[in-house]
C-alpha cells in the first residue's frame, strides 16, 4: 500500500532533496510532462518526477555523442543501478539523487520497474541503429520506450476501487504510450533524419513513395508525403481512442494529469494532420494557452466523463 502525502512530508532530508532535484530536471527538460504532473498531489508528482529523471538519463545516453560501444557500456551500468534499486540496495544518503528518489518512490508505489529495463532495451535498439520493416516491428520499439512508461505511470496513479474493466488498465496505459510515441515520431521525422534515423515502417514509406527519407524541408518529388502522414495519423488516432479508455478508471487528479499530457499530444496530432508539411519545416508545438485549455478540460473531468458515456453506450448496444 502506498504511503500518504503526510508520509512523504516526513521523509528524510536527503530524500526530499533528491525529489527536488528530479523535479528541477523535469521542469527544465520536459515542459509538456511537467505541465501534466503539476495537477497531481505531492506524493504522486514526486514519484512521476523520479521516473522521468531516471528515464531521461537513459534517453540522454542514447541521444548523446559517445561511440556505440561506450553507450552500450553506460546503458548496462544504468541497468546495474536499476537492479540495486529493485533489490532495495539504495540508501537515503546515496550520492545519486535520482536513484534515491526512484528507490523511495518504488517503496511508496507498486512500480513495475522492469519497465525501465524495457526502456533500456529500446534505447539499445537506437544505439544499434535498428530500422523497422512493419508496424508490428515498430510497435515492439514503441512498447519499450513509451508503453513501458505508461505502465510505470499507472503504478503511481492506481485505479479507483470498483473501476469497470480495471484488469485492462495496464493494456490501455501501454496503448496510450504507443499513441504518444507515434505522434513523437511524426513530429520529429526531419530531426531524426538529420541524425540518421528513420522510425516509420519501411513498408509504409515504400507505399507512399517516401523511401528516400526526410532530409529536406519539402517532400521528395513524386512522393505522397501527405498521404503517408494521414495514414500514420489515423493509426495514432485509433491508438488514442483505445488508450483513452484508461481515463474513467483513474481518480480525478490522476485522470486530469493523463488527460492533460495525452491531450496535448492528441491536439498536436491534429495540427500535423491539418498541415503535414509543417513537420518538415520545423518543430510543431502548441502555444501555452492551448496547453492550458487542455489542462482545464482534463481537470474538469470532461474527457473522462465523455469516454465513460461512450463505453456505457457500447456495452448497452
Amino acid at each position: 500500500m502506498s504511503r500518504t502525502v503526510e508520509d512523504t512530508a516526513h521523509a528524510s532530508a536527503p530524500v526530499l532533496a533528491a525529489y527536488r532535484y528530479c523535479e528541477a530536471i523535469t521542469g527544465q527538460q520536459a515542459r509538456n510532462f511537467a505541465y501534466g504532473i503539476r495537477l497531481l498531489p505531492t506524493d504522486k508528482r514526486q514519484a512521476m518526477s523520479a521516473l522521468y529523471a531516471f528515464s531521461r538519463r537513459i534517453d540522454d545516453i542514447g541521444d548523446g555523442t559517445l561511440e556505440p560501444v561506450a553507450k552500450k557500456g553506460r546503458l548496462e551500468d544504468t541497468r546495474a543501478l536499476l537492479d540495486r534499486i529493485k533489490d532495495g540496495r539504495i540508501d537515503d544518503d546515496d550520492t545519486d539523487p535520482v536513484a534515491v528518489a526512484l528507490a523511495d518512490a518504488a517503496r511508496r508505489f507498486p512500480l513495475p520497474l522492469d519497465g525501465l529495463d524495457e526502456l533500456i532495451d529500446g534505447v539499445l535498439m537506437d544505439v544499434r541503429g535498428e530500422t523497422y520493416e512493419t508496424w508490428d516491428e515498430l510497435k515492439v520499439y514503441c512498447r519499450c520506450v513509451a508503453g513501458a512508461i505508461g505502465r510505470l505511470s499507472l503504478g503511481v496513479f492506481g485505479t479507483v476501487p470498483g473501476a469497470q474493466d480495471a484488469e485492462r488498465a495496464a493494456e490501455y496505459a501501454d496503448t496510450l504510450g504507443l499513441a504518444l510515441q507515434l505522434t513523437n515520431i511524426l513530429r520529429d521525422v526531419r530531426e531524426d533524419a538529420g541524425n540518421g534515423r528513420t522510425y516509420l515502417p519501411a513498408e509504409d514509406l515504400a507505399k507512399f513513395g517516401c523511401a528516400d527519407g526526410f532530409d529536406r524541408p519539402v517532400p521528395q518529388p513524386g512522393s505522397d508525403f501527405t498521404g503517408l502522414v494521414h495514414f500514420e495519423v489515423n493509426r495514432a488516432r485509433a491508438l488514442f481512442a483505445e488508450g483513452f479508455q484508461l481515463l474513467p478508471m483513474l481518480d480525478r487528479r490522476s485522470g486530469a494529469c493523463v488527460a492533460a499530457m495525452a491531450g496535448i499530444y492528441h491536439r498536436l496530432l491534429s495540427r500535423i494532420a491539418a498541415d503535414p508539411g509543417a513537420v518538415l519545416r520545423g518543430r510543431v508545438s502548441l502555444p501555452g494557452r492551448e496547453k492550458a485549455f487542455v489542462a482545464v478540460r482534463g481537470l474538469s473531468g470532461l474527457d473522462a466523463r465523455a469516454i465513460g458515456r461512450r463505453q456505457s453506450v457500447r456495452r448497452r448496444g
